[in-house]
């Protein structure tokens, strides 16, 4: 018999099937971010850098020792501002605030001589407050306050340890004492028998540092407006004096900027790193 071909359709017999190449499918080349992404990206990030700065924390160094032993010379601060009403960039809008500055509170604000720097003090006294300091003691409203965090140099001077000066006795302060020269005409208008009686919307301002600190006694009140907020926590503190920090020049900020760079571990205070307030 003639041999018989096979079938085209046959299976063919195990081991000769002759298989096609698998296909592959060829990943979509990687498309960069065009310029406009790019852009849109940092400008997302800049805004939520600056809506946090303007309304929740922002970051400050305390370059002198007016609040010392609470506050040391060289803590890096977050001040916490929501609470207070912040104020919108570039107007004079402000958030309406959430709470009232109470007596006692550190608050951060605006200084009133020189709206461009920062101060950072203890309320002693709120408007409608009636404010005397006699022998270094602080009386609010004929009640000695409590005062725990202060400390004192030895010795008695005109109005630091006794305050307010009588009327007459404004025009007889010597200049050395620090007296605002505005304030020390100002003063008289709020000065009665049982000491200064603080106007409402204001703020009478002291530090912990008693002795060393230019406060309201020597400059005047704090418009209430002026606060920016309250020390949250302390999240980096190094030790060096008030004249490296206040330093503006080019030169000194260079010799300072080097210097924390050679001596950062060793003159970080970590102890005081996650300080509340």
């Amino acid at each position: 018999m003639p041999p018989i071909e096979p079938d085209a359709d046959a299976t063919p017999a195990p081991g000769n099937e002759t298989l096609a190449p698998p296909v592959t499918a060829r990943p979509a080349p990687a498309r960069g971010e065009n310029v406009w992404e790019t852009l849109r990206s940092l400008l997302a990030v800049l805004v939520g850098v600056l809506c946090f700065r303007t309304f929740i924390a922002e970051a400050t160094v305390i370059p002198t020792g007016s609040m010392e032993k609470t506050i040391m010379i060289g803590d890096h601060l977050f001040l916490d501002k929501l609470l207070y009403g912040p104020q919108l960039p570039y107007t004079s809008l402000r958030i309406p605030p959430f709470r009232t500055v109470q007596r006692q509170e550190i608050v951060a604000f605006h200084y009133p001589l020189n709206p461009s720097t920062m101060f950072v003090k203890r309320v002693i006294g709120i408007g409608g407050d009636v404010v005397r300091v006699s022998n270094k003691r602080v009386f609010v409203n004929g009640q000695p306050l409590k005062e725990p965090y202060i400390q004192h140099l030895p010795g008695i001077l005109p109005l630091r340890d006794n305050f307010p000066p009588s009327v007459s006795q404004i025009e007889t302060l010597p200049a050395w004492l620090g007296l605002d020269p505005a304030w020390a005409r100002e003063m008289a208008n709020y000065i009665r028998d049982d000491g200064l009686h603080v106007p409402p919307g204001f703020l009478f301002v002291m530090g912990d540092n008693r002795d060393n600190s230019s406060d309201s006694r020597f400059w005047g009140l704090v418009p209430e407006g002026n606060v920016v907020g309250e020390p949250l926590f302390v999240f980096w503190s190094y030790d060096a004096p008030t004249k490296d920090w206040m330093d503006e020049g080019v030169k000194g900020r260079l010799q300072f900027d080097a210097s924390i760079l050679w001596n950062f571990i060793r003159k970080t205070r970590w102890s005081r790193t996650g300080k509340f307030f």
